[in-house]
């Protein structure tokens, strides 16, 4: 009989080797600190041939700092960080509070209670939030809400935003207030990408506020198929009492961008740099 520790040992070894797979599939690529202010990935950016002299104005009213003219590069990102870091650490603490209950109710099921009208009625409530079918039994439901109901490493989040939105100076993120470069397909109900191929009709979101585009993202990466390795990943930590390590997570947003790999190399080679920042 293998002992618990042994179990929760190999488990544990069995993630972080899946990340360190994923990563050792390229040439592991060293990026300079210069490189990283810059989001080449852009399509705009990619696309554009000449500069615009048409000035967009902002679909909100948020004051965004201008940190394209910060050209002290530490205290440009110290600023970038500052300034989305209230937001993001809020949406983490709503989802602390909302798996609480989750899990208090996983524990009244596992001891037989009987669960009351308002811990059904909140189940049904998350299992709609969340997409889930709600034909599955109580302790499907339950489990499944706990892979999408959690947090996601505060330092994921501001990497993530810095590179999708060049440290704050894109168009989406200073028109739109979208630092993750998220798409809406509703016309209108964002901007127009102007490298946009024809025949598509996607646009990038815009939002209202820095809490309606954080809540936004969180709930992208907790709900979207394409993000199952992800929670599968988070889970596995979860389950075995480990930290949310954002780097062993990063593997799982490969399908972020059409960049795959190397995506995955720049967000962890970021997460690097900035450390001192983030932390701060």
């Amino acid at each position: 009989m293998v002992s618990p520790n042994r179990k929760k040992h190999n488990t544990i070894k069995g993630v972080l080797l899946i990340a360190i797979f994923m990563m050792a599939l390229f040439p592991f690529i060293f990026i300079s600190e210069t490189e990283v202010l810059i989001s080449d990935h852009k399509i705009e950016n990619r696309t554009a041939t000449k500069p615009t002299r048409v000035v967009e104005q902002p679909l909100h009213d948020v004051q965004l700092p201008n940190f394209i003219t910060i050209k002290d590069i530490p205290t440009r990102k110290q600023q970038f960080f500052d300034f989305l870091k209230p937001a993001i650490d809020d949406e983490n603490k709503r989802l602390a509070k909302r798996r609480s209950k989750v899990v208090k109710i996983a524990e009244d099921l596992a001891a037989d209670k009987p669960l009351s009208r308002k811990q059904r009625n909140f189940l049904t409530k998350q299992a709609q939030k969340y997409k889930l079918k709600n034909t599955s039994s109580t302790e499907i439901i339950i489990k499944q809400l706990l892979l999408r109901i959690d947090q996601i490493p505060r330092e994921l989040v501001l990497v993530q935003a810095a590179n999708e939105s060049a440290w704050g100076s894109s168009r989406f993120a200073r028109i739109g207030l979208n630092f993750f470069g998220m798409w809406c397909f509703k016309k209108g109900c964002g901007l127009v990408p102007k490298g946009r191929d024809s025949g598509l009709n996607h646009e990038v979101a815009a939002f209202d506020s820095l809490e309606q585009m954080v809540n936004h993202y969180f709930h992208n990466i907790n709900t979207n198929a394409a993000y199952d390795l992800f929670r599968t990943i988070r889970g596995q930590l979860r389950d075995n009492d480990v930290e949310l390590l954002p780097n062993v997570l990063a593997t799982g947003l490969l399908p972020y961008s059409e960049r795959g790999i190397d995506y995955i190399v720049e967000i962890n080679t970021m997460l690097r740099h900035n450390h001192k920042y983030i932390k701060a």
